[in-house]
């Protein structure tokens, strides 16, 4: 591979004395550096620390990222992936061993530090079958039961919860509401729901909470509806952005402080970048509409095979609703094949987005499926994509994919609460975020997608510790 010339990874001025007298008192100071390289298949491996020496004025011919705790922007909610039924599923057809192996991968102490779980209310395109939780056309709801859900859902989502402990952050997202509450009649192929049964469906959200709550499961969160413009072969449903701020105003946000829900946290959009600007503005113009609602989620599928995803478009919803919190709900490479799952390209997928969102101002991120069978399912409409760690359910094997540990090199070294510190590259094949944790602890992110290895250094106000950025890896500056 050819070799670039030296760039600086510039990890800014703090313009404070308390600050600068910090970094004098600590000239010497190393950071530990955690690579994944795809080119010798190493993965979080830990390359001990690096020294800091002094280094003048980077040279404008040097390919830098410039990074300045001064700049200091959203707070980090969490990071995290979805418990479906086919996760769940898939999850209690693995030995035991296996079982408690994927809780520690992802939950345990020394995991990927996810703290956030997203389910599906009703079913999704990952569920064996359609499902809802009650009897055709009880309009009283009486017959609401979640006993779909305590075979493999719950309990798996309880097995998170205990090992995440106090920073458990637990949203769901309906898919369509029951056949009969439609205009097409059906829980797939969109349809709207009917303006007669809107407080119906605002009720069935708080029935579903007060079932999981009496269960132990604390709910955070909610978005009104995945995706409201995909008409899918699966479970989906129709609104415009009208429609989605009518039923928040006036029967959904109403309903849950009735109920004595005011604090969970209400996402509206809960689809692609590419209409968050115009949904959010829209949607949201109204302030009795707006109070209800706490954040603007989104996907990526809009491009997701593309290295230009529309990542502007959250900025600019980010500076018209300064009050809202962006959350990115929903992601996963689709079109599965087992034979790829090894490729380095998944885990570029995930750190291109995961970086470029966080540095437009995002404070949620959650992963699709946390775990999918041989097939890329269990799905009951054949629509099978990867996730991070894939299980074959025949032989009991599991695979982590590069998904998983490009994920991890953000997740499991920034907490929540961590606070996005400013960072800007003058070079596309360098991509990078920074967050400082509340402890003080300044967690840079560096990622190379290109076929290029690149020397650097890492700048600290005239100090400089020499890296590495080999081709196709990603890894994590800890100082």
């Amino acid at each position: 591979m050819k070799k670039l010339v030296v760039s600086c990874f510039v990890v800014g001025a703090f313009f404070n004395a308390s600050a600068q007298n910090y970094w004098k008192k600590n000239a010497g100071k190393t950071a530990k550096v955690i690579l994944t390289n795809s080119k010798t298949n190493e993965k979080m491996v830990d390359k001990g620390v690096v020294k800091f020496e002094k280094m003048a004025q980077p040279k404008e011919t040097d390919a830098c990222i410039f990074v300045d705790p001064d700049f200091k922007y959203q707070k980090l909610i969490g990071i995290g992936g979805a418990i479906t039924d086919a996760s769940a599923e898939t999850f209690y057809k693995l030995p035991k061993n296996k079982q408690k192996e994927i809780i520690e991968a992802y939950y345990g102490k020394n995991g990927l530090g996810y703290t956030v779980v997203r389910t599906n209310m009703n079913s999704c395109d990952f569920s064996s079958d359609s499902y809802t939780y009650v009897k055709e056309n009880d309009n009283s709801l009486k017959s609401f039961d979640v006993a779909h859900d305590e075979k493999y859902k719950i309990p798996l989502i309880k097995e998170a919860q205990k090992a995440i402990g106090k920073d458990f952050t637990f949203y769901f997202s309906p898919w369509s509401p029951p056949a009969w509450m439609k205009s097409n009649k059906n829980l797939l192929k969109g349809g709207r729901l009917e303006n007669q049964y809107y407080q119906t469906w605002a009720d069935y959200y708080v029935k579903f909470i007060k079932e999981y709550e009496k269960r132990g499961i604390n709910i955070w969160g909610l978005t009104i509806q995945n995706e409201p413009m995909a008409t899918q072969t699966w479970e989906s449903c129709i609104y415009t952005a009208e429609e989605e701020g009518e039923f928040l105003r006036k029967n959904l946000g109403p309903t849950l402080w009735k109920n004595g829900f005011k604090d969970k946290k209400v996402m509206i959009w809960d689809h692609n970048r590419d209409l968050i600007y115009q949904r959010a503005t829209t949607t949201l113009s109204d302030p009795e509409t707006s109070k209800f609602a706490s954040g603007i989620g989104y996907h990526w599928y809009e491009t997701w095979n593309n290295k230009t995803q529309l990542f502007d478009n959250l900025l600019e919803t980010q500076r018209a609703f300064p009050d809202k919190f962006l959350a990115f709900t929903e992601g996963c490479k689709e079109q599965f094949d087992l034979t790829k799952i090894y490729d380095v390209s998944l885990g570029e997928l995930y750190g291109r987005n995961m970086i470029n969102d966080f540095n437009k101002g995002t404070a949620l991120w959650t992963d699709w499926n946390v775990l999918l069978d041989e097939t890329g399912g269990p799905n009951h409409v054949g629509n099978f994509c990867f996730a991070p760690i894939i299980a074959d359910t025949r032989t009991g094997e599991v695979h982590y994919t590069y998904e998983f540990y490009y994920v991890g090199h953000v997740s499991k070294y920034i907490k929540p609460n961590a606070q996005r510190i400013g960072t800007s590259s003058n070079r596309a094949a360098l991509t990078s975020t920074t967050f400082m944790n509340e402890n003080g602890q300044l967690v840079t992110v560096i990622m190379n997608d290109s076929d290029n290895d690149i020397d650097t250094n890492l700048w600290i106000e005239g100090m400089s510790a020499k890296l590495s950025a080999p081709a196709h890896s990603i890894q994590t500056v800890i100082l």
